[in-house]
Order: structure tokens, then sequence, then C-alpha cells
């Protein structure tokens, strides 16, 4: 007599667990994606490397400033060669020109933003190319600045006070050097059309920055020296 032989049962354990099914990925050793199994999502808010390049540059030239300031209260308060001086008129000058900057480039940034999606216009680039002649500006200011300092016999180690003054000055303009760079980028890749919105964006926070960053020089050196 045959002998009939049944299939198993399917245990529930052999079931499809791949992580790309709905519900899946919410374990597993090297399962990166989420419950819902959406891996796009994920890389959606994933910030763009940029972005979070500049955030860690500022964080750095933040405690770079900060340091310094420290070095300069702590000097100031101990020194009995400390004599004030006479900050160059032309800073003022200077700062007016890199707040300038700052409203120039956000009309450039605006500018380009909106021929992102279409076709670039030759002309969207232009303030830009006015944010970088008044970067320029105001570089060719701070040596100017310099050479008034000079005019009255103040010197990088004439005192303390001349000292700190061409240390804050030149380390923010090195790193104001950097702004022009990466603006020089993005111009450039702008006329190759390969510009992304993060890179633009970026750099607009980086200007921005040196710009909050050298009116809180100006008053600093405007009350210690």
């Amino acid at each position: 007599m045959a002998t009939t032989v049944h299939e198993p049962p399917k245990s529930d354990s052999v079931r499809d667990r791949s992580p790309l099914k709905d519900g899946a990925g919410n374990g597993g050793r090297g399962n990166l994606v989420p419950g819902g199994g959406n891996l796009r999502a994920v890389q959606e808010y994933a910030p763009p490397p940029s972005s979070t390049a500049v955030w860690v540059f500022v964080a750095s030239i933040c405690m770079t400033f900060a340091a310094l300031t420290s070095a300069l209260i702590v000097r100031q308060g101990g020194a009995l060669d400390w004599r004030h001086l006479r900050l160059p008129s032309i800073l003022y000058l200077n700062t007016a020109v890199l707040l300038a900057s700052s409203v120039t480039l956000e009309l450039g940034r605006r500018q380009v933003a909106a021929f992102m999606g279409g076709q670039i216009s030759s002309h969207a680039a232009r303030w830009l190319n006015v944010t970088l002649g008044l970067g320029l500006l105001f570089v060719a200011g701070q040596f100017v600045a310099w050479q008034q300092l000079r005019g009255q016999g103040l010197y990088l180690a004439t005192n303390p006070n001349s000292s700190f003054f061409y240390l804050f000055t030149a380390a923010h303009g090195v790193h104001l050097l950097g702004g022009l760079g990466g603006l020089l980028r993005v111009i450039l890749k702008l006329k190759s059309r390969v510009l992304r919105r993060s890179t633009l964006d970026a750099t607009a926070r980086y200007w921005h920055f040196m710009d909050v960053l050298w009116v809180y020089l100006l008053v600093l050196l405007w009350a210690k020296l």
C-alpha cells in the first residue's frame, strides 16, 4: 500500500527577513536601515558634507579666538607696560565694506538659487563677483591699517598692545582669505554649471561668520587696546 508523505509545515523562522521588507531593519548586525525600511528618507535627512565641514571649521575658529581673547585679558591684567593705542581710522571703513559684502553675498545667493532649477543667467553671479571684490578691498584696507599703525611708531614688538593688534587682525585676515577662496570656487562652479546648493549655502554661512567675528574683534580691540 502506498504511503503518502506530507510536506513538513514551514516554520515562521524561515520567512524572508530581508532588511528592505516593510517593518524589517530594526535589528541584526550590520543592519543600518530603520524600522520603516526607508533608506532614502535617512539619506535625505543627512546633512551635506560641505555644511558639516563649515560648522566644524567655525567651531575651531571660535575656540582659537576665545583662547586669544583670554590671553589678551590675562596679559592686560598683569602688565605694567600696557599703553592704550588709538585704533587706525580706516578700520571703521573696513567694517562698513565687510558688512556690505554680506549684503551683496546674500543678494547673490538668492539670485543664484532662483536660477538653480532652470537655466542659469549670465548675470546670476554678478553679486558674487561684487562680494569677492569687496572682500579683496577689505584685505587691502587691513594693510593700510597696519601702515597707519606703523606711522604712529607702533610695530609688532613695540608693546603688548600693538602685538595683540597685529595678531588679531592677521589671524582674521588669514581666515578671511579662506573665505575668498571659497567664493572664487563658488563662482567658477557656477560658470561651469556644476554648483550645488549646499556648497553655496555653506560658503555664505562662513562668510557671514567672518563678518560677525570681525565686529566682535573691533569692539574687543577698541575696549582693551
